[in-house]
């Protein structure tokens, strides 16, 4: 089955499809892992993406029941030097091709990978359709120029309902922006209460939930597409610890007054080093962003700069001046990538203890107590 991808400025790639059949259109991205293809397919950070994948070999461990980031995958196309459909591995299920049909995701082959990635390295990621018909490149570039790249990601891939992974430890509030399936594992694995909440859940809302700390996850697009997600996070901030990671810490940022800008090609990979200005250390970190915080939106705000990418000096983490809040734009559980950041999760557990030692809560008695008292007088008047 021929397959083809044309990107917007005319650039065609003819190739071998694999997966669905039909066509779609996307963002082109390009992603520099040379494993972890599976994470990289189900995490709904690419959703509405066309992905490629740098590294020429991709299929060759098949598709196994573990590694999914979530429970479905997003991407809107898949585009690879060599697929393997005969997968080596004992862990093994079944093949990325088989994987693509089922959610009818087309895939294509036989492309020079290494060609495309030139392209949006040089002019920056583009819109591009890929295809498994016989249509006219003039009918193609009229269909991919009539439709629209997609806005809502965060509302597709969020999670429709409140759900509860319980533990015994910090209750934390995981607000779903497209999360990662990583986030909430590394927050169980300490036995944190979590409750995953969605993208568009009110700050009154998670008042009620109790919370001693509140997660921002990552998530797909421009955080800009959600503004009601930047004014819940600037209603709570200050009221509980929050850590953000990715689009949640582009969220966070918005929300205390800096902004954010588009990168020209992103960072998609699982070698990005990283510096924490602290104590000059480089951590190797696992990236999925297009966009960015903009470092002279910082000044005048009450966020301080904590680390800075190696490779482009952009911004990769802040933490609030007065307030127990910090972010990230790597992802500390990685998935697919180093563990080497998971430490960040344990300085969060940590700030949300030292939080409530500095500020401990009244007893509940007396919150009830004061709360009759005040409908008593209302009552009265």
């Amino acid at each position: 089955m021929q397959a083809r991808l044309l990107l917007e400025d005319g650039t065609l790639f003819t190739g071998r499809g694999f997966g669905a059949e039909g066509g779609s259109v996307g963002e082109v991205v390009f992603n520099t892992g040379i494993t972890g293809y599976q994470e990289v397919l189900s995490d709904p950070s690419y959703c509405g993406q066309i992905v490629t994948m740098t590294y020429p070999l991709i299929g060759n461990y098949g598709i196994n029941r573990d590694d999914f980031e979530s429970i479905r995958p997003y991407v809107h196309g898949f585009v690879v030097r060599r697929h393997e459909d005969v997968p080596s591995n004992w862990r093994a299920q079944y093949t990325v091709d088989q994987l693509l049909k089922e959610y009818g995701i087309i895939g294509i082959s036989d492309v020079d990978t290494r060609m495309l990635t030139r392209i949006l390295r040089q002019h920056g990621t583009m819109k591009g359709i890929l295809t498994t018909g016989n249509e006219r490149v003039e009918e193609l570039m009229e269909r991919m120029g009539t439709t629209p790249l997609a806005i809502d990601q965060v509302a597709r891939t969020s999670t429709k309902s409140i759900f509860n992974s319980p533990g015994d430890k910090e209750r934390i509030v995981l607000i779903d922006y497209g999360a990662k399936s990583g986030i909430l594992r590394d927050l169980t694995k300490r036995g944190c209460d979590v409750i995953v909440v969605p993208q568009d859940t009110t700050a009154d809302e998670i008042r009620r939930l109790h919370p001693d700390g509140i997660q921002l996850s990552n998530g797909p697009g421009d955080p800009k597409d959600v503004p009601h997600a930047v004014n819940t996070i600037r209603d709570l901030l200050g009221e509980y610890p929050m850590f953000g990671i990715c689009l949640g810490h582009q969220l966070f940022a918005l929300a205390c007054g800096a902004d954010t800008g588009r990168l020209k090609f992103g960072h998609r990979g699982g070698n990005h080093p990283v510096k924490e200005l602290e104590t000059g250390r480089c951590f190797i970190t696992s990236q999925n962003h297009g966009y960015a915080v903009l470092d002279e939106s910082i000044a005048g705000t009450e966020l301080e700069v904590t680390h800075i990418n190696n490779n482009d000096k952009t911004i990769e983490g802040l933490k609030h001046k007065r307030y127990p809040a910090f972010t990230v734009q790597y992802h500390p559980e990685a998935a697919p990538g180093p563990y080497d950041n998971g430490y960040l999760f344990d300085r969060f557990l940590q700030m949300i203890r030292d939080n409530k030692e500095a500020n401990p809560e009244r007893p509940r008695q007396a919150q009830l107590s004061e709360t009759l008292r005040g409908e008593l007088q209302y009552a009265q008047k």
